[in-house]
């Protein structure tokens, strides 16, 4: 099984990234602009044009930030994952920049309905993390969700701002959401996928073997 593509956020001047219009990791061109002064052309240093060579969307940029589209460069939500659940991921993406404690709200509610889709009651995320912990998730999520208080004792409620709460914050809490999914849905999807290629005859042998081992 091959790993997780990483994911390369826009960035000024780099001559590959995630694309923000079509996501896809491809080679960008970048454009010079100028203006033209009492008939003189000069060139703009703090605004450049970036082409996507996938998708053949252009991008704005202007003192070393994308000012068009308006992205958060945040990894897209897992596919894996509802269809509300991506909702609330895209409108958190969409408002990181202006409000990170508005994001960090929105997504722990993510969190939540994640937790449903797992299986878990979704009304207590520390008990819903344990179980899914003796399920196989890593207990470091757990203890990065601690540290960030979204759980424990002095959790703040799902969607409730927290005053506390930064860019960093929300944007370790994007990554958890879809590293969680990862972990949970799409590995053990893939994995059946893979089980399913197998022949009738050889699954048989497999039982027969895994019936051995146990006795």
């Amino acid at each position: 099984m091959t790993n997780k593509i990483p994911y390369h956020p826009p960035q000024w001047k780099y001559s590959a990234f995630n694309c923000p219009f079509c996501n896809a990791y491809a080679n960008q061109i970048w454009y010079d602009l100028y203006v033209h002064d009492n008939g003189c052309k000069k060139l703009n240093n703090e605004t450049k044009v970036c082409f996507c060579v996938h998708c053949g969307k252009f991008s704005i940029w202007h003192n070393l930030k994308m000012i068009y589209p308006n992205f958060s460069g945040i990894e897209p939500p897992n596919d894996d994952l509802n269809d509300d659940i991506k909702k609330d991921y895209l409108e958190a993406a969409s408002i990181f920049n202006k409000s990170p404690r508005g994001a960090a709200a929105l997504l722990r509610l993510t969190l939540q309905k994640l937790m449903i889709q797992l299986g878990e009651k979704g009304k207590n995320l520390n008990d819903d993390i344990a179980n899914l912990v003796k399920k196989g998730l890593p207990v470091k999520i757990q203890q990065s969700l601690d540290a960030m208080r979204v759980i424990g004792n002095e959790a703040v409620h799902p969607g409730q701002i927290d005053l506390c709460d930064d860019q960093a914050t929300a944007e370790q809490l994007f990554k958890l959401v879809n590293f969680i999914a990862e972990k949970m849905i799409t590995e053990p999807k893939n994995i059946e996928e893979i089980y399913n290629k197998i022949p009738d005859n050889k699954k048989q042998q497999i039982n027969e073997r895994d019936k051995k081992s146990t006795n």
